[in-house]
């Protein structure tokens, strides 16, 4: 049950949905989680509700950020363990209306935040022999409309997972990836910026394609994420894993 006993668990976008229910997870299983997010309050109330969660204020997209969050995990706790990759942007963006601000702030989020904070934990992933476990989508890998942008941010990061897990495994790092499906989160609110009408739009259309018939649960996704960072999975590495639903083979 302790499987993550003296372990240092690092999770970007931790205070709520997929993140949150990850750390709660890795926690129980007694690990030392620090979560990271940009909304202070937010994060000091999810880690007040589970023991054995801290929290970092950071924005995953600012390039600056990276480094004081991992010296700020270190100075803490003196070693890290797992790095996991789960803050995201996104936008439902035609290509008729996108523009270079919308387009970088999605790829800073998704595919510079993460490769900054990967280096900046290499030195002390290579001393745990540790694990780097990042948070895609259904959409790396199934094309969508009005979606190119996010989608493209998504592919670039699986397919980083992949690259890495070559260049890291002299070193004894696992890189690994979860492709979410369609999740109840505040996403599509918080991220896409939708209106209520829009959001139940949506969700009606992602039910109606999704083979098991339902949007997922962060706990669905979470499992996966831990299972991946687990001793169990220690001859795992450069694997996307599809936690989706079927909608990723409908």
């Amino acid at each position: 049950m302790n499987q993550f006993e003296n372990k240092v668990v690092l999770i970007t976008g931790g205070g709520a949905g997929i993140g949150l229910a990850a750390a709660a997870k890795f926690a129980a299983g007694g690990a030392q989680v620090i979560i990271t997010g940009r909304r202070q309050a937010a994060l000091a109330q999810s880690a007040q509700t589970v023991p054995g969660i801290e929290y970092l204020v950071a924005d995953a997209g600012k390039p600056g950020d990276a480094v004081q969050t991992i010296d700020q995990v270190i100075r803490r706790h003196g070693r890290l363990d797992v790095l996991v990759n789960n803050a995201g942007a996104g936008a439902i963006l035609p290509l008729s209306e996108a523009g270079a601000e919308q387009i970088s702030d999605i790829f800073s989020v998704n595919v510079i935040g993460p490769s900054l904070l990967a280096t900046a934990a290499l030195p002390h992933l290579k001393q745990s022999a540790g694990s780097i476990i990042n948070v895609s989508s259904t959409f790396g890998h199934k094309a969508a409309s009005a979606l190119s942008h996010y989608a493209a941010s998504k592919a670039a990061l699986e397919h980083m997972t992949r690259c890495w897990a070559l260049e890291l495994a002299p070193d004894g790092i696992r890189v690994n990836a979860v492709a979410a499906g369609p999740t109840e989160t505040d996403f599509l609110a918080e991220r896409m910026q939708l209106s209520a009408e829009q959001i139940e739009s949506v969700k009606a259309d992602e039910r109606a394609r999704i083979p098991l018939g339902r949007r997922g649960l962060p706990t669905d996704v979470a499992g996966w994420i831990v299972a991946l960072a687990s001793a169990e999975s220690g001859w795992v590495t450069g694997q996307v894993l599809a936690v989706d639903g079927g909608l990723s083979v409908a």
